[in-house]
C-alpha cells in the first residue's frame, strides 16, 4: 500500500518568494513513511480492513461448503445411475436430477467467484481511498508545521526514485521534524488497551 502511494509522498516544497542570493535557506526533512506507519489512524484503518476481509472470507467459505455438498450429491446420483439393479425408467429420472444438480453447482460456484471478485475489489478501493485520506491529513500537518517554523523547504527523506534511490541524498543543517509531527499526530490516540471500533456494515453485493 505504501509503495503504491509513494508518488503521493514525494517532497512537499513550501515557500514561493524569491530569496536574496546571500540569504540562508531554512530547510527541514520529514520521514513520510514513518509518519504513515506510526500514525494510530493507519493502524485503525488496517484493523477495520482485516475485519471486513474476514467477513468476506466467511461468506466465501459458506458458498464453497455448498459447492462441496453438491459435489457429494452428484457422486451419489452417479453411483445410482451405474447400479445395474435400478431400471431404465428410474435411471432416466436420476439422470435428470443429476443434470439439474450439476447446473445448480455450476451456478453457485460462478456466483461465488463473482462475489469474491466484486467484494475484494470494492474493499481494495475503499482501503486505497482511506489511506489517501490519511496521507492528506499528514501532508497538511507537515505544511502547517513548516509555516509555523518558517521553513523554506521541507523534503521527504523517505521518497525514492524509480530506481529505488533516495531523492534526498544529503542536506546540510536540515532539521528533522518527524518526531515533533509524530507526537502531534498521535496526541488523540486511544490509550493502551482501548479497542478500535470495527467496521460493522458490509459492502453491498
Amino acid at each position: 500500500m505504501i509503495r503504491r502511494l509513494t508518488p503521493f509522498l514525494v517532497a512537499a516544497v513550501l515557500g514561493g518568494t524569491a530569496l536574496a542570493q546571500d540569504a540562508k535557506l531554512k530547510i527541514a526533512t520529514v520521514d513520510m513513511q514513518q509518519l504513515f506507519k506510526e500514525y494510530y489512524r493507519t493502524e485503525e484503518a488496517q484493523q477495520q480492513v482485516n475485519v471486513e476481509r474476514a467477513r468476506i472470507q466467511k461468506e466465501l467459505n459458506e458458498r464453497q461448503t455448498r459447492v462441496q455438498e453438491i459435489e457429494e450429491e452428484l457422486k451419489k446420483l452417479r453411483k445410482m445411475m451405474e447400479d445395474p439393479s435400478i431400471n431404465d425408467s428410474k435411471k432416466q429420472e436420476i439422470q435428470r436430477d443429476w443434470g439439474m444438480k450439476q447446473n445448480e453447482g455450476i451456478a453457485i460456484d460462478r456466483e461465488r467467484r463473482e462475489f469474491q471478485q466484486r467484494r475484494t475489489q470494492a474493499l481494495n478501493e475503499k482501503m486505497v481511498q482511506r489511506m489517501k485520506g490519511i496521507l492528506e491529513e499528514i501532508r497538511k500537518l507537515v505544511e502547517e508545521q513548516a509555516k509555523k517554523e518558517d521553513y523554506d523547504y521541507v523534503f521527504d527523506k523517505s521518497g525514492l526514485s524509480t530506481s529505488q534511490v533516495p531523492f534526498l541524498l544529503y542536506t546540510k543543517d536540515a532539521t528533522d521534524i518527524t518526531p515533533t509531527l509524530l507526537v502531534d499526530l498521535n496526541k488523540d490516540a486511544p490509550k493502551d488497551g482501548a479497542t478500535t471500533p470495527a467496521a460493522t456494515s458490509g459492502e453491498g453485493e
